[in-house]
């Protein structure tokens, strides 16, 4: 995979992707602040070159979806969840067309506990409602106040944490990104270990070591998470599945449903997209 194709947090890049550097910092980060909240939307995909912020950011979407690689994994941020990312930890992503992106900077001082590390949030309404409510510019500092406490209050990680461990092992990393850059490739583990040249056993107990997900397990999980961004870019199930190389849309929908507890067509009503 070449910087070309793809880059860290992305999947294949598309022609027409508008590639940037890290988001200026909002200018409250002078002031004296808690939490100040911002939304921008993207008209082409867009990808975010590695980076880091000061503060702690908590990033979620509407109508679309964010892939974000953050060290060693792969995040999924669809509708309903939220990434937290604390402050100097180093990222990037890539957002589907049309989607909208919300993000909210916590001033580092003020840390949750149990939020030192990345993790997915459960973007729950009236965790949403706040933090909209925060990129206001005319509340009074009482009322933010009381919203930033509420949020405090209400912030919890999520229940499902979608994240894709990568292996992190020279013997398979090779195998790893090539999928990342099609999830559709559908050489078996017998193949994959003998174009590295190495058993099939070596590679089999490098994925579990390394990932705690079988070959097999790892790659299914690696297509649910690129299934998400092909459903809220717009395709059918039935074309999801032929993109992502299943051999018949009822293997995907079952794959689907143990990875994330619903069908993909239950999936795309909550999104409020046909199915």
């Amino acid at each position: 995979m070449t910087p070309d194709s793809a880059s860290m947090g992305a999947w294949r890049r598309e022609p027409e992707t508008r590639v940037v550097r890290a988001l200026p910092l909002p200018d409250a980060a002078a002031a004296p602040f808690v939490i100040y909240a911002e939304a921008h939307v993207a008209g082409v995909p867009t990808e975010w070159e590695p980076h880091s912020h000061p503060m702690h950011e908590l990033v979620w979407v509407r109508d679309g979806t964010m892939t974000a690689r953050v060290g060693d994994r792969v995040y999924t941020v669809a509708q309903g969840s939220g990434l937290w990312l604390p402050a100097g930890q180093v990222h990037a992503g890539r957002l589907t067309a049309g989607a909208g992106l919300y993000d909210a900077f916590f001033a580092p001082e003020h840390t949750p506990e149990g939020f030192g590390e990345p993790m997915a949030i459960e973007m729950t309404p009236v965790l949403e409602s706040l933090l909209v409510r925060l990129a206001r510019r005319d509340l009074d500092a009482g009322a933010r106040a009381r919203s930033e406490a509420v949020v405090f209050d209400v912030l919890q990680p999520s229940g499902r944490q979608l994240a894709l461990r990568l292996p992190g092992d020279p013997r398979i990393d090779a195998v790893a990104e090539a999928l990342l850059a099609d999830p559709a490739d559908r050489r078996s583990l017998e193949e994959w270990a003998q174009s590295r040249g190495l058993s099939v056993r070596t590679v089999a107990r490098a994925f579990r070591s390394a990932t705690g997900l079988s070959f097999a397990q790892w790659r299914q999980s690696l297509r649910i998470h690129h299934a998400l961004v092909l459903l809220a870019e717009g395709c059918e199930v039935r074309e999801a599945s032929d993109l992502l190389g299943y051999a018949q849309p009822s293997t995907f929908i079952d794959a689907f449903r143990r990875v994330m507890g619903t069908t993909p067509g239950a999936y795309l009503e909550g999104l409020g997209a046909p199915a």
